[in-house]
C-alpha cells in the first residue's frame, strides 16, 4: 500500500507536509498546502472540492482529533522560569505554568510553553529548585515527609476500594495531605 500511494504522490503532484508528514500536501511556488486541518500550511480555500477526511496518524490508522485540545489556546496567566539543564550539559530554561506543578517521584511534573505540553524535569538538574519548590503543592515539596512504598501501598489499596483498616488509619494520621 505504501508504494502505490507513493507512486500516486508521484504522478499527482503531491508530497509528504515538512510539519506534520501527512500525504497529499502540494507544492507550488514558494507555497505549500497540507491537507491536515491541524497543520501550520493548512489552508481551507485550497482544500475546496476535496472531501473532509480523518488525518492518518503516523500509525496508518486514521483517528477523530478529540474535541478538548490538549493545549490551552492561550498561555496561562501565572507563568514561572525553570533554569534546567540537561542530560547532554546543555542549559536550557522553561517558562512554565504555575498552577502545572507536581511532583513524582524525583522529577517535577510541569506544562511548559510555547505549545504547553507537559514534560518532566528531574529535580537533580533544575537549577532554581529552592524557587520552584516552594510553588508546588505543600504535600509534594523537598521537605514534606513522604510515605514509603509500603505506606503508599496500603495509602493506594484502601483509596481505590473505598475501605478503612487500623493500619490505614495509622498511615492516615502521619500523612493527612496525602
Amino acid at each position: 500500500m505504501g508504494f502505490l500511494k507513493s507512486l500516486i504522490n508521484t504522478f499527482s503532484g503531491g508530497m509528504n507536509c515538512p510539519a506534520c508528514g501527512m500525504p497529499g500536501a502540494r507544492k507550488s511556488g514558494n507555497e505549500i498546502a497540507c491537507l491536515n486541518p491541524l497543520c501550520q500550511y493548512f489552508d481551507p480555500a485550497k482544500r475546496a472540492g476535496t472531501s473532509p477526511s480523518v488525518p492518518e496518524t503516523r500509525s496508518g490508522v486514521g483517528q477523530q482529533p478529540s474535541s478538548t485540545p490538549s493545549v490551552p489556546a492561550s498561555a496561562p496567566s501565572e507563568t514561572v522560569s525553570i533554569s534546567y539543564r540537561n542530560s547532554q550539559g546543555q542549559g536550557k530554561s522553561f517558562t512554565a505554568d504555575k498552577s502545572s506543578l507536581r511532583r513524582r517521584h524525583n522529577h517535577i511534573l510541569v506544562r511548559v510553553g510555547p505549545s504547553w505540553k507537559q514534560i518532566a524535569l528531574s529535580r537533580d538538574r533544575i537549577g532554581n529548585l529552592s524557587e520552584v519548590d516552594l510553588l508546588l503543592p505543600e504535600r509534594d515539596r523537598s521537605d514534606a515527609p513522604q510515605p514509603t512504598a509500603r505506606e503508599r501501598q496500603v495509602l493506594g489499596y484502601h483509596k481505590k476500594y473505598g475501605t478503612t483498616s487500623p493500619l490505614y488509619e495509622k498511615i492516615r494520621a502521619k500523612y493527612p495531605n496525602w
